[in-house]
């Protein structure tokens, strides 16, 4: 077998055996494949596109490529949730514990942020003492025990998909459908997940800004999860304004506590409801997500999700005192500086992206894999999509570090250019789209 013919197959629009799929991403994960092949082969996939067999063959060779991590030993079907990136979105944080709570077991393999978006290993790290490695063995305990544990992941998991990304990045075939939805998936085949949740962002703060192309992501995904025998459901949400009120690590934490306690943001609250629903339906708890919804409701009444937050965090040697006193707990900037609207009318419209690069100036993300962070620094936002504002009234608060006085005017600038402000109201985005499934695409009321 060669690899040119490979190329060349895949470039006339042929379809590729498993075996082709194979030779290239072992060939390519032991350096016998040499970049620039790979390259030509990934942008003849990017015009050429992917069956749904090729990209499950595809997300089965990443995933075998480095550690599968078997997690039979946990009792119960072990249902994952991931999402594709986002601004202010600390759903994890509050949806773990809710649906351990009732009753579905949550084995959790997390990754830091990037860029724009968070990541929710950062987060749990601004909670002293917090621990993100565990051995395989004590992680299986934890889950057996309490029934959540969330760590960081492996180095050693997909390490084709490491190396094929990065050469994605540099060769302009990042925006390829097949290969965004074989490199989400293969990291949750590899992490061992029974069924598998998916909640697919659109909008100006997500990586696919149109809904026809989430749709498409969701459904080449939800067709992976399919072939390889894995339950796969995938919710379209919004990110056309930050989901959270609260950017930055230490922040969103705290901003997921109220949701555990009941005081969330509305559409946060709802999003972790619409993803928990289908993961207690997937697990086995409820018959239909509406059952799983009032399942998690109640988990949030009786006080249950809050308890096993802090049973968790106390578990990963974290100070659990945060779910009860965040605030005391958490670290905390040094200052406040409030962002002005410049004239009063309607919040008609947030950049999310926008907001998520000026909180990433302020020091809450990284600009590189290399960048520090500052877990207390971030953005709390004032306003949202549909509100009224005065001129000169807080639309966000900067809560900052050691940031220089012109770097802060910047990052001041950039957020309050991020808010539209009209004369004339308007509504609210919907929150969630539509739900794909293995039957298709079930297309939602609009839900602020």
């Amino acid at each position: 077998m060669r690899t040119v013919d490979i190329i060349q197959k895949k470039r006339d629009g042929g379809e590729l055996s498993a075996a082709e799929i194979r030779f290239l991403i072992d060939g390519y994960v032991k350096g016998d494949i040499p970049d620039y092949q790979v390259s030509a082969w990934a942008m003849a996939v990017f015009f050429q596109g992917m069956s749904p067999r090729e990209t499950a063959e595809l997300t089965m060779a990443m995933a075998e490529s480095g550690d599968m991590i078997d997690l039979s030993p946990i009792h119960g079907v072990k249902v994952d949730k991931h999402s594709t990136g986002g601004v202010g979105d600390s759903v994890t944080l509050a949806l773990a514990p809710m649906v351990a709570a009732a009753g579905v077991p949550v084995a959790k393999m997390s990754g830091r942020g990037l860029g724009h978006t968070g990541g929710t290993i950062d987060k749990l790290e601004s909670i002293p003492g917090f621990r993100v490695e565990l051995s395989r063995d004590d992680f299986i305990r934890q889950v057996n025990e309490i029934g959540l544990a969330v760590i960081g992941q492996s180095g050693n998991i997909t390490p084709a998909d490491k190396k094929l990304y990065g050469l994605r990045d540099v060769t302009a075939t990042v925006n390829s459908i097949p290969l965004i939805a074989s490199s989400i998936m293969s990291k949750k085949l590899a992490s061992g997940a029974d069924a598998i949740v998916l909640d697919v962002k659109t909008g100006n703060g997500a990586f696919m800004k149109s809904l026809d192309d989430s749709i498409r992501l969701a459904q080449a995904m939800v067709d992976i999860g399919t072939e390889l025998g894995r339950h796969t459901v995938a919710v379209i949400s919004d990110m056309d304004q930050p989901l959270g009120s609260a950017i930055g690590n230490a922040l969103e934490v705290k901003e997921a506590i109220h949701v555990l306690k009941g005081e969330g943001t509305p559409s946060l609250t709802d999003i972790c409801l619409a993803l928990g629903s289908h993961m207690l339906v997937l697990g086995g708890k409820a018959e239909s997500p509406a059952e799983g919804e009032r399942l998690l409701r109640e988990s949030i009444a009786n006080g249950t999700a809050l308890a096993k937050f802090e049973q968790f965090i106390k578990a990963q040697g974290g100070a659990a005192a945060v779910a009860q006193d965040p605030q005391g707990t958490l670290p905390a900037a040094a200052r406040i500086v409030p962002v002005e609207a410049g004239a009063a009318g309607y919040v008609t419209r947030i950049v999310a992206e926008e907001i998520g690069t000026a909180a990433m100036l302020l020091g809450a993300g990284r600009a590189t894999k290399e960048s520090q962070i500052d877990l207390a620094v971030g953005i709390i936002l004032r306003k949202r999509v549909g509100e009224r504002v005065e001129a000169g009234e807080a639309i966000a608060e900067l809560h900052v570090n050691g940031t220089q006085p012109d770097e802060l005017e910047r990052v001041a600038q950039m957020v309050r250019s991020a808010y539209d402000i009209h004369s004339q109201p308007t509504e609210a985005p919907p929150l969630l789209y539509a739900v794909v499934t293995k039957d298709g695409v079930q297309r939602l009321e609009a839900k602020a």
